[in-house]
């Protein structure tokens, strides 16, 4: 096996800090990815993403693939050039989509047969076929195609998504990458740490045509599963991943749910979180998440947090946001973006630092406590 692109820099307790080499860069970790799920991160520009720290981003093979399509990316010669991103990005493979349009496809070994939500066209996508998406968006982290059922789903269907992921994850190995290409597997099996366990040794142990993956994935995590569940199976499983290989914990989540994370021992998170609540006015702050639109907010002179130095809270008033989102002003989507991304990326930034000091466990209970300050409800 090739030598690994991640690199492990200090550790404190289970919390890792790392360093991820890609053919667009280094990504220091823990590091949160935000969505650009179309090839853009919703009302952000690639100077602002990077000004704010973001130096990877997540784009999804299902929905390129239907819109622009591969004759648009490949005509730009892949996802960095079209969407005018110099820095790494890691692309899902479309398995999330096997789970969110479950009424639009229908499943088989071979793959799965899809109907376009923008067309109703038949579209067939089977592991071969993501790769070689993948290929031609020529991200810098391909993630293998799996199969993710709901959380709640019963066992013979955890255990039948296991089985076939594993299948698939050889089938995936098969196809040729990009120049540069990483390739990270995927681990289901729900919060049932046996299973996990299993299925891990199954994907790490998956070898085809002389090549492995590059790193591993916690998904089927965030899927419908209860939130304390959900963090005790991250909190046993997630150190138990190679040492030697990034560790990505896919779809979650909250700010609390990435501390966990980190603390479980993941470097790598993603989640349309910050920027979806951010649209609808809820803001994440060091006091606790504000919802912009409550009355108390109307005539409130301050920033939405005293102690974020980012744009929106260096220039403008919580009043002034709140008057924005009350006239729907795509302004409004802005700033609260912006403001919820640098939240985000400076709280990742933070757990790096603390795991270099060794005080990871003191700096995530130190936000924890500044979080109970102005906690609000929707």
């Amino acid at each position: 096996m090739t030598k690994s692109p991640f690199s492990l820099e200090a550790t404190d307790g289970k919390a890792r800090a790392g360093r991820l080499r890609t053919a667009h860069g280094e990504v220091p970790t823990p590091i949160f990815m935000p969505v650009g799920t179309y090839g853009t991160v919703k009302a952000m520009t690639p100077d602002e993403l990077e000004r704010l720290g973001a130096r990877i981003v997540l784009g999804n093979t299902f929905h390129l693939w239907l819109r622009p399509g591969l004759d648009v990316v490949g005509k730009h010669g892949g996802l960095h050039r079209l969407m005018s991103w110099e820095h790494p990005i890691l692309t899902d493979s479309g398995g999330f989509q096997v789970f969110s349009l479950s009424s639009l496809r229908k499943l088989t070994e071979e793959g799965v047969v899809f109907r376009s939500p923008i067309d109703g066209s038949e579209r067939h996508l089977t592991p071969e076929e993501s790769m070689r998406i993948q290929a031609v968006l020529a991200s810098d982290v391909a993630m293998a195609f799996d199969h993710l059922p709901a959380g709640d789903a019963p066992a013979d269907v955890h255990d039948e998504a296991m089985a076939r992921t594993t299948r698939w994850a050889a089938r995936c190995l098969t196809v040729p990458p990009a120049p540069g290409q990483l390739r990270f597997g995927i681990v289901q099996g729900g919060t049932d740490l046996a299973r996990r366990r299993r299925h891990m040794a199954e994907i790490t142990a998956v070898e085809a045509d002389g090549r492995r993956f590059d790193g591993f994935a916690l998904g089927g995590f965030s899927v419908g599963e209860p939130i304390p569940a959900m963090h005790a199976a991250l909190e046993a499983i997630a150190c138990e991943l190679p040492d030697g290989r990034a560790r990505y914990l896919m779809g979650v989540g909250t700010p609390n749910d990435l501390l966990v994370g980190i603390g479980a021992g993941v470097d790598m998170f993603d989640c349309v979180m910050p920027t979806r609540d951010a649209r609808n006015g809820r803001l994440y702050t060091s006091r606790g998440p504000v919802v912009i639109s409550h009355a108390r907010h109307r005539d409130d002179t301050g920033p939405v947090d005293p102690a974020c130095a980012c744009e929106t809270c260096r220039r403008y008033s919580r009043a002034y946001l709140r008057h924005l989102a009350q006239c729907k002003e795509i302004l409004f989507s802005r700033l609260a973006t912006l403001h919820n991304l640098s939240y985000y990326l400076s709280l990742v930034r933070g757990a790096r630092r603390a795991i270099f000091e060794r005080r990871f466990a003191e700096y995530a209970e130190t936000v924890r406590r500044g979080w109970a300050n102005e906690a609000e409800a929707d």
